[in-house]
């Protein structure tokens, strides 16, 4: 049994928890596999996405032609559970990446480095998530709510403080990672995940938020980014993830080859099946390699 493998065995178990929902993986740049799954009775794409640890967003762009609410028993569902690591986190130890409301963190465990990734929800058109590099200032277990003004003046039945409990929107833990109040925390929302919903702060499902909390520490770096178009190598394999981002406005064709030159990977591509992801933005790891095409790629970061 590998070392990186043995690590993640111990760390399920010290969760306590199922491998198929636990969200760790080794430390590479292309982790995880698109799954499939078929729709059992009046199942949503909402309720299979929590099932599977997946934001709205994921399931329902990787489903383009399924009724999200509606998508009828026996409907062959893609499940993506694979994804190419965001270039962020090469210099950051945990990366929200708001094109695709997804949070990546890496920790040490057993030796080696570990990684750990959660659906989120983010910040609403006029409440925006901020973009940069944050810290984790504070660890807050069962945080109480100050309702901030802005708030309040939308909903003045709102107290000025929420308790802890089942009506606080910010769910069971809370890391503060800006002194204006910003924070990733839990809900009481769960259909939010995977949405643009909130007023800035970026949320998790309220079984997740507990294990990215055990994850941190009072001054982990943040980095908030926009990755719409990420590039990955595993093996002597190339993949490309495209998102659907409305808040990007670069072109997605000169993004990619960008991400290709600086990796020297543009002859180990086929540029048709590159365009076709381009078009498309399901969100999903596609692999983009050229047929036949020789190469003496390690697969590790570089």
């Amino acid at each position: 049994m590998s070392r990186s493998i043995f690590c993640i065995i111990a760390f399920f178990c010290a969760l306590g928890c199922h491998a198929a929902t636990a969200g760790v993986y080794s430390d590479d740049e292309v982790v995880g596999t698109i799954k499939s799954y078929r729709v059992h009775g009046d199942e949503s794409l909402i309720e299979i996405a929590r099932r599977f640890d997946l934001g709205y967003n994921e399931i329902a762009q990787a489903n383009p032609a399924l009724d999200p609410f509606v998508p009828g028993n026996d409907a062959q569902v893609v499940i993506p559970q694979g994804w190419v690591v965001p270039a962020a986190l090469k210099t950051s130890e945990m990366v929200v990446n708001l094109s695709e409301m997804r949070v990546y963190r890496t920790f040490p465990a057993g030796g080696g480095k570990l990684l750990s990734t959660f659906p989120i929800g983010i910040g609403s058109e006029g409440s925006e998530t901020p973009l940069g590099t944050f810290g984790i200032l504070q660890k807050i277990t069962a945080p109480s709510w100050h309702v901030p003004l802005s708030i309040r003046q939308e909903k003045p039945e709102l107290p000025a403080v929420v308790p802890p409990g089942p009506d606080n929107p910010l769910g069971s833990h809370a890391l503060r990672i800006s002194p204006d109040g910003v924070m990733i925390h839990g809900t009481n929302k769960p259909w939010g995940v995977g949405r643009e919903v909130s007023h800035g702060c970026i949320r998790l499902y309220p079984e997740d938020i507990p294990r990215l909390f055990g994850q941190v520490r009072v001054g982990t770096k943040v980095a908030i980014v926009r990755e719409p178009i990420k590039v990955g190598v595993k093996g002597e394999r190339v993949y490309i993830e495209v998102h659907a981002d409305s808040r990007w406005h670069g072109s997605s064709f000169e993004e990619l080859l960008r991400l290709l030159r600086g990796r020297k990977l543009v002859q180990r591509v086929d540029m048709a099946k590159c365009r076709q992801a381009l078009r498309e933005k399901k969100g999903v790891m596609v692999d983009v390699t050229k047929a036949n095409s020789v190469t003496s790629a390690s697969g590790k970061r570089s």
